[in-house]
Formats: C-alpha cells, structure tokens, sequence
C-alpha cells in the first residue's frame, strides 16, 4: 500500500491514532541489544564493541544479523534473530526500563480515545512480554518486524499500521495519525510512510530536519502537545488545503 493512498484530503486533521515505535521510545532496552550483541560476536572469535552496536539501532533484525555474520558469526540469519530476541526477551523478564514520560503519554492518549499501535522491529515474542506488562490494554495491536516484509527504514511497517486502523475506520487517513520514534531507521520510516512523526532521540543522535518535531523527552509530554504536532505537520497542511 502507497502512502497516497491513506491519505484523505477532505476530513478535519483531527488525531486519532499514535503508532509507537517500542526499543528506545517505550522501553529503554537499547543495553540489551547491545550487551546481546556483543557476547554474540565474541563468542565466535570477532570483535563488536557499542560504537558498532549503535549503527544497528532501530533497523530490521535481519539487517542487523547480516552484519554480524559479516562480523564473524557463523550462523544462520535465523539463528543470530532468535539468539538476539532470546537474550533480549529474557532481559526485559527480568526488568524493563520503561523510558522516562512513555507510559504516563501512552495512558493519557487512550484515555482520550486516540488507538495506540506498536510498530516495532522486535518480533512479537519479545513485544508481547511488553504489552503484557503495561497497566491496561492500550495497544490496540502489533505490528512487528516478523509481521513485514520490508522492516525499517522502509515505510511498509508504519503504512501497515495505517492500513489496518483503516479497515475499522475508512475516514483515517496519515495526516490523522502521529509517529513517536526515537532512531535513525525508524524515524526514516515513518517520515517515508508519510506518517507525521515526533522523534525523541535516545542511544543515536539525529540530525536535524525540519520535518519531523524533536522532543528532548516525553516527560510532562501531553494529548494536547501530540495533536499540536500534528496540527503544524505537513501532511496536515496538506490535507486541510
């Protein structure tokens, strides 16, 4: 599905869906990735250290277990996906580090009707065990890297959470939705999919581009900050022309 073909040029730029990315914007699980990561690649001889780590953040599982078997691991790309989900999943089991201000927007955003979406590179195993320990259901459903063909930066996974919120409510269109992303990949995603986005950089800095709206944090973040964003976006101007 193209993006033009979710938009709606004639209905009222009014919000009606936040669709979250989850490592770095709702849970700081970044570490853990990371510390995966490296204990993969020594394991099989090589070297990876945290600089390395963090040209894989927020980009398609599969991407990043070529690059390892690149770095030396010798193993399938499967293998080097459910080693990584694995340890990571395991982690998060044990704590997860929530990022500051997420739970508290995402709680007040349902509240006042918006549908939250996940859409996550993260395969469903590992953000089940998220959702599942959130206060309510605020996730009306998951879009994860095992659901796409192309993950990001590629459009198709935020386009795929437009595209089913549709199927309920055929007067959605992009400019009604809202991104919250906080890497180089997934901010490219949502940008590409047209989807207004909010970027709230974390473990990689983001340059800067007028675009999109930055946030240094979530923290004291509100509905009514989210529906301004969306108000100024381009796609809003768009479709209110």
């Amino acid at each position: 599905m193209q993006a033009d073909a979710l938009a709606s040029v004639d209905a009222p730029t009014e919000l009606k869906a936040a669709l979250w990315d989850m490592d770095g914007t709702l849970v700081d699980s970044e570490p853990y990735w990371i510390a995966a990561e490296i204990e993969l690649v020594t394991s099989h001889g090589g070297h990876w250290d945290t600089e390395k780590s963090h040209d894989l953040v927020g980009c398609a599982l599969e991407t990043a277990a070529g690059i390892l078997q690149d770095a030396g691991v010798k193993l399938s790309i499967r293998e080097i996906v459910d080693y990584l989900t694995g340890k990571v999943t395991a982690a998060i089991r044990q704590q997860i580090p929530w990022r500051p201000g997420a739970k508290e927007l995402l709680a007040q955003l349902h509240a006042r009707g918006v549908r939250c979406v996940l859409v996550t590179m993260s395969e469903a195993t590992l953000a089940q065990v998220v959702v599942d320990a959130l206060d309510a259901p605020y996730f009306e459903f998951l879009v994860t890297g095992d659901q796409v063909r192309n993950g990001k930066p590629h459009p198709e996974p935020y386009l795929t959470a437009v595209e089913r919120l549709r199927a309920s409510d055929p007067s959605l269109g992009l400019h009604n939705c809202v991104a919250l992303e906080d890497s180089v990949p997934g901010v490219a995603s949502a940008m590409a999919a047209k989807v207004p986005t909010i970027a709230i950089p974390h473990v990689v800095p983001l340059a800067p581009d007028h675009r999109r709206t930055t946030w240094e944090t979530l923290v004291g973040k509100s509905y009514d900050d989210v529906a301004a964003v969306l108000l100024s976006a381009p796609t809003a101007a768009g479709a209110n022309a």
